[in-house]
């Protein structure tokens, strides 16, 4: 079993990516986040998965640990597979899985395409202890908290019609990366990730 690879990121695609290690090129399945997470040409290290199967032995690859014991997490749930696995981290990054897990949020496992109402459930009964024993610590949406420039950027930015949810993605993300920003820059900024 591997557990790790570092090396030249030769190709990047959403999908996939192709890391060249000692003149060997690894094709490697990895989520939409760890794919943003990329820059093409430079150095990396991705935490593995190795799935052997009869007609082929794939590599998954993750940006960080936690995104791969969520990922060997969901493939030990009951009909799910690598890829829907993939797909479900591709959709929903890690800490809002967790957080929906330990919230019982179907509505946001069930947005996620080919998950249904059963299999929400069964993600859901299966993966709550999992979870909660892993004390993954999810990010808090801010709508609960008091910070007013929080919230007048959210309203502002859904009044413009974008959805709530991807909004406080986006929110969280530049307040984490950037400190003493007006409503303005906020809005501007925000409004070149959505």
């Amino acid at each position: 079993m591997f557990e790790y690879i570092k090396g030249h990121l030769v190709e990047l695609t959403p999908t996939y990516v192709v890391v060249e290690n000692n003149d060997l090129g690894y094709f490697i399945n990895v989520t939409v986040n760890t794919s943003a997470s990329l820059k093409q040409g430079q150095e990396c290290q991705l935490y593995l998965h190795q799935v052997v199967r009869e007609d082929a032995h794939l590599l998954f690859g993750f940006i960080d640990k936690k995104e791969r014991e969520i990922f060997r997490l969901l493939i030990s749930v009951s009909g799910i597979g690598p890829n829907t696995a993939r797909l479900v981290l591709s959709s929903i990054n890690s800490n809002d899985l967790a957080e929906a897990v330990i919230k019982n949020n179907i509505a946001l496992l069930q947005s996620v395409k080919g998950i249904g109402s059963k299999t929400a459930q069964r993600i859901i009964i299966e993966l709550r202890d999992k979870i909660s024993d892993m004390n993954i610590e999810y990010d808090q949406k801010f709508s609960s908290s008091d910070n007013t420039l929080q919230k007048d950027a959210l309203n502002a930015l859904t009044m413009l019609g974008f959805s709530k949810p991807v909004v406080e993605k986006v929110l969280i993300k530049l307040f984490k990366e950037n400190n003493n920003l007006s409503l303005e820059e906020v809005v501007k900024l925000a409004l070149n990730y959505l």
